[in-house]
């Protein structure tokens, strides 16, 4: 079972990963990642859709009609959305317009109808909440990398505005990490977007590779150990001998 739970998280946070693995999402992706604020509210606004989402198919399974439980699934994932944009909206209002459009475009997000299809329609709920929470949690590391990257590089800040957007209590986010920077707005562009996006895919490559040469070269290594031969002995001789015959 735990076995099962490490999968479910090595899945979502990495090999199967909604940006880096199933390269999914992208438009939100690009269009929001300007800043890390923005990729961090992104990121969890479409987790909790992914949790909730999950868990109703799961839970509904059994009574969907399989004729028509695509058109089902968007159904749930559009109430989900909107009572999701909604508590945006009263919390959370600065961080709301400041997203705008993309948090609506949250049920075309090809991600959400995909795990509900391919995982929540064939686990159980505890299961699918936790697949939810995985492929969650790491599209909004990613989305958090882009902005950081984008964000630092453009800007010389972090987090920036964290205060307005996310609340007073993570003002402690907001850095100038180079100080008197006059900024590079190519990666506050689009291109910058798609740029640093094919860097993080190449380190994602460069990594899982390297991780399976040092695996490889470990494994061959070890299937040539050869136990060295073994010297007979004056204290057990006879009981060895007696057992070879």
């Amino acid at each position: 079972m735990a076995t099962d739970y490490r999968h479910i998280v090595r899945q979502g946070l990495w090999e199967n990963n909604v940006v880096l693995g199933q390269m999914l999402a992208l438009c939100p992706l690009l269009a929001v990642t300007g800043t890390a604020t923005n990729g961090l509210g992104m990121g969890l606004a479409t987790t909790a859709v992914l949790i909730i989402t999950g868990s109703l198919v799961s839970s509904l399974r059994r009574f969907i009609p399989v004729e028509v439980r695509i058109p089902i699934y968007i159904l749930l994932i559009a109430g989900v959305v909107t009572l999701v944009d909604m508590v945006m909206n009263a919390t959370l209002h600065a961080l709301y317009q400041a997203l705008g459009l993309f948090i609506p475009l949250i049920v075309t997000n090809c991600a959400i109808l995909g795990r509900a299809e391919a995982f929540a329609a064939r686990e159980p709920v505890h299961r699918a909440a936790l697949d939810g929470l995985m492929m969650g949690l790491g599209f909004t590391l990613v989305l958090v990398t882009l902005g950081a990257v984008r964000e630092i590089l453009g800007t010389g800040a972090l987090f920036a505005d964290a205060s307005l957007l996310l609340g007073e209590g993570l003002s402690f986010l907001e850095l100038t990490v180079i100080p008197d920077y006059r900024g590079f707005l190519l990666l506050m562009l689009p291109a910058g977007g798609f740029l640093t996006l094919g860097f993080l895919l190449a380190a994602k490559r460069l990594l899982e590779h390297h991780w399976q040469r040092r695996g490889t070269a470990v494994g061959s290594s070890s299937s040539q150990l050869v136990l060295p031969a073994q010297k007979g002995c004056t204290l057990c001789s006879s009981s060895c001998n007696g057992a070879m015959t």
